[in-house]
């Protein structure tokens, strides 16, 4: 019987670790414990009730909405906001419908609803640490998005380490760090590899974290990551990747990227359900103050203050009731984007981001925000400003005049911003996703040509920028 947190290996645990089971009722079958495939995440996958969107695990949920508009007419809602909350995969929904009728306590029953959602929750792990290439000496810990993983990271740094970052981060990468040196923005990649070794070779003995972005969540421009680590080895440090932007567009895998830990957030990655993943080296991890204290964290409590033993591995930084839901939708997720092509989903993407960035080249007063430069290899996300016009403005015109949606602001990473701008104020951000269409691209691109026609009183025949000179189309991985 399963009673209490199972047994880990570095804190993933593996699924044969756990106790096989009776049938769980008469018509419920026995779950395969060998089993890595998303009916072993949730052993009634097969079972659920059909999608309302097209086939695929990876087909979207509200594929086709319409939004009105102040035309009188609704039209299919265009979403370029992915890169702040990704709309549901079916794989997600269908896991977490498929779990719900048999939701229970995780870790704390010996009912048989309780132990199919603990090995479902266990099973998920191992799914969201063999997704990230996890290996017998990391930890997965569940959290509840990026933000809440990089500052339990925060909180489990020894003492006196110092965090070398940069100052292109999104704030849940540039604020929770104590005893930061926060690095000025690099004008390309040589530059950033460069700017960690001076700071390393500067710092001499003791503990250092380099924090780094896999992917800017303002320009979509990838990191030298692998570089980066490669130079953070050299001096002993250890480095920590934000990946929120990166895992949706691309794989991430530790090992291959030599990085020691990894953040994500389910919400950005098709999976909206509350979870977050704090994936890297126990050993910090273990030694550290639980990030929160409760039950579940605890092997023993006595009765005098202070009589605490804790667990190690991820049930020492999950206290309380977990996230069950979110857990088994992040996994069933990462299982089909690891099914997925994904060199195939990445010139796909390559391809959207092409047509669009040069159909913004052709819109006189367009000014994309760029800190590699134009022919920078990134993610499908672009943020530009209108000259002379509020993007807050623009962002609502393009919502309720064309059922458009993008985002407008700094984009929680005001340092970076800031300098990207060509003046002072604020941006707008198209980010694109897996349910992006060529439409959604010449919808937008055509709505901002009219907006800048409107705004120039019918004046739009200066003649339109062409594409940046050395154009190509951004490489596959």
């Amino acid at each position: 019987m399963l009673v209490g947190n199972p047994p880990v290996r570095g804190g993933v645990p593996r699924v044969n670790d756990l106790a096989p089971h009776e049938p769980y009722g008469a018509s419920a079958d026995p779950v395969d414990p060998g089993s890595r495939t998303l009916e072993a995440i949730v052993p009634l996958l097969a079972t659920c009730p059909p999608s309302t969107v097209e086939p695929g695990p990876l087909a979207l949920l509200g594929a086709g909405v319409e939004v009105p508009t102040d035309r009188g007419v609704a039209v299919p809602y265009a979403n370029f906001d992915v890169a702040a909350s990704a709309p549901c995969a079916r794989a997600a929904a269908d896991a977490v419908n498929a779990l719900l009728p048999y939701y229970a306590s995780v870790h704390r029953g010996a009912g048989a609803l309780s132990q199919r959602c603990t090995l479902a929750y266990e099973q998920a792990r191992q799914v969201v640490g063999d997704f990230l290439g996890c290996g017998p000496e990391h930890a997965v810990v569940f959290t509840r998005n990026t933000t809440d993983a990089t500052n339990l990271l925060a909180r489990a740094l020894p003492p006196g380490t110092t965090v070398v970052t940069f100052a292109g981060e999104h704030h849940a990468n540039l604020l929770p760090w104590p005893d930061a040196v926060r690095l000025p923005l690099p004008d390309g990649p040589a530059a950033a590899v460069a700017a960690v070794d001076a700071a390393l070779a500067g710092l001499g003995a003791g503990t250092t974290l380099v924090a780094v972005t896999g992917a800017s969540n303002v320009t979509g421009e990838l990191w030298p990551v692998r570089q980066l680590a490669e130079v953070a080895h050299r001096y002993g440090a250890r480095v920590a990747l934000d990946a929120a932007q990166l895992a949706a567009h691309r794989p991430v895998n530790v090992s291959e990227l030599d990085v020691d830990y990894v953040v994500l957030s389910g919400h950005k990655l098709y999976a909206p359900f509350g979870a977050g993943v704090l994936a890297g080296r126990c050993d910090w991890l273990d030694a550290a103050p639980p990030y929160l204290r409760g039950g579940g964290a605890t092997k023993h409590v006595g009765d005098a203050p202070g009589d605490v033993r804790w667990h190690t591995g991820p049930a020492r930084h999950e206290a309380g009731t977990p996230n069950l839901l979110g857990a088994v939708a992040l996994a069933a997720v990462c299982a089909a984007l690891e099914a997925a092509d994904r060199d195939a989903l990445a010139a796909r993407e390559d391809s959207l981001l092409d047509r669009l960035r040069q159909g913004l080249d052709a819109i006189p007063g367009i000014q994309q925000l760029s800190l590699f430069g134009p022919d920078h290899p990134r993610v499908g996300i672009v943020s530009f400003v209108v000259d002379g016009q509020d993007s807050a403005t623009v962002a609502a015109r393009l919502s309720t005049r064309h059922g458009i949606g993008v985002r407008d602001g700094l984009f929680c990473a005001h340092p970076l911003t800031r300098h990207l701008l060509p003046a002072r104020g604020t941006a707008l951000r198209a980010s694109l996703g897996l349910g992006t269409t060529t439409t959604d691209v010449d919808r937008l691109v055509s709505a901002l040509t009219e907006q800048v026609r409107v705004r120039a009183g019918g004046c739009a025949d200066a003649a339109p920028r062409t594409t940046a000179p050395g154009r190509r189309s951004q490489p596959v991985g």
